[in-house]
């Protein structure tokens, strides 16, 4: 196989907080956070947070998971909204502040529970198709 033949990889490796993080980050902030594989591939890759505004992958040959495909959609689907939850509050500042509060309760909660949804596997597209690769979590 070629080095910079995705399909060579079996199994990545990743930090299910860099996956959390990756996530949030992308909910919070402009740019998108990725988990990033680099050439050259081989059976066992390791995946690390990737921030960026201008997406390089075309040019480095690295592979881009979303963090999105690596937790559990049931687990994304109950991501704390703040900006739902401010639209609903009144206008006194002071409740504003209690709800910035709960939310940030919220995130550290989810943040947990989302570190315990690693998904199995997950697919990349490849020049050949789709490859299906196991996810190994680190930590």
């Amino acid at each position: 196989m070629v080095e910079d033949d995705p399909s060579a990889i079996r199994s990545i490796a990743l930090s299910p907080a860099d996956a959390v993080d990756a996530y949030v980050y992308g909910r919070e902030n402009p740019g998108e956070a990725v988990l990033r594989v680099t050439p050259p591939f081989h059976g066992r890759m390791r995946a690390r947070i990737h921030v960026y505004h201008v997406d390089d992958a075309e040019l480095t040959g690295a592979v881009h998971l979303s963090p999105a495909t690596v937790i559990a959609d049931d687990v994304l689907a109950a991501y704390p909204d703040l900006e739902s939850a401010l639209a609903e509050a009144d206008d006194d500042p002071a409740a504003d502040d209690r709800l910035r509060d709960r939310h940030a309760d919220a995130i550290a909660e989810w943040r947990t529970r989302a570190r315990d949804a690693i998904v199995d596997s997950i697919v990349l597209e490849t020049d050949d198709g789709t490859h299906r690769v196991e996810l190994k979590t680190l930590g």
